[in-house]
């Protein structure tokens, strides 16, 4: 599998902002956020990390995601964190792209390489580090995205346990009717009504196609991993490839073509299993 790594860095000061850039677009429906984008000046730093950056390309914001935040995290060699979430109601998705990671959940390590997934509950104990060395074996950065939301507990349901895993073990299910051309890996059984969240992974194979506008009550965030495709956004069509993100609305239009040459592949969030939550009067 193939996944894309953002390396930040600057353009040179001919370059035209009209470029990889230029695609980016911030609508009451939807959002792009093009690769070219994730630069050095719009990294952030955290409390209690070291030697990392990350951007955060998704945070709850009037008029924008609603239920989520997305981050794509850059760990340095000896870099990491023994207390990463400082937020006791947050869960979270981390997917590795690059480098190589140990996950510690309860005192249990996990090694993390290109593609592995990890689903942390709400109060989880854990802590992450990148035990390379500048220079040497596994000296390199570990990548990986970090997506976080407010769990919302209902009554007489357990909070789901964590779990560690990898994409290569789970098999993609074909959409009715594609023969393969969309498929989707899903993580979690997705009629597990514990989870308030499912993190999937989306493929579609040259030609392949959503072939309707999806319309629902999901807010989606999308991080293009492998590939590019046109995609429907409300009444907009526009060109992504791998490196870029969308965000759309609830209820925002959705339609895909992927015309090759290669497979065209991303990340999905979506919000899932619970009731509409009423605004305050």
């Amino acid at each position: 599998m193939s996944y894309y790594v953002p390396t930040g860095g600057h353009p040179p000061q001919t370059d035209l902002t009209t470029g990889d850039a230029g695609r980016a677009a911030f609508t009451t429906a939807y959002a792009v956020l093009p690769r070219g984008t994730m630069r050095d000046i719009v990294t952030s730093r955290l409390p209690f990390w070291d030697e990392t950056r990350l951007w955060v390309i998704a945070r709850p914001l009037t008029g924008f995601a609603e239920t989520f935040s997305h981050y794509v995290v850059e760990v340095g060699p000896g870099g990491g964190s023994e207390r990463p979430e400082t937020d006791p109601a947050a869960e979270a998705v981390l997917f590795v792209v690059g480098g190589r990671a140990r996950l510690t959940i309860d005192g249990e390590a996990h090694d993390l390489r290109p593609g592995s997934y990890a689903f942390l509950p709400p109060g989880a104990a854990w802590a992450l580090r990148n035990e390379g060395n500048e220079g040497g074996e596994g000296g390199q950065n570990a990548t990986f995205h970090w997506i976080r939301k407010a769990y919302r507990a209902v009554d007489g349901l357990e909070v789901p346990a964590a779990f560690v895993t990898h994409e290569d073990d789970v098999p993609p299910v074909a959409m009715p009717g594609t023969d393969g051309a969309w498929a989707t890996q899903r993580f979690v059984d997705p009629d597990d009504v514990r989870h308030d969240l499912h993190v999937n992974i989306v493929s579609f194979e040259p030609g392949g196609a959503i072939p309707f506008p999806e319309t629902h009550v999901m807010e989606h965030g999308l991080y293009v991993l492998e590939g590019k495709a046109v995609y429907l956004l409300n009444r907009d069509w526009v060109e992504v490839q791998e490196g870029d993100f969308m965000w759309l609305r609830a209820f925002c239009p959705q339609a895909c073509y992927a015309g090759g040459p290669g497979r065209f592949r991303y990340l999905l969030y979506k919000d899932v299993h619970r009731h509409a939550a009423f605004l305050p009067s």
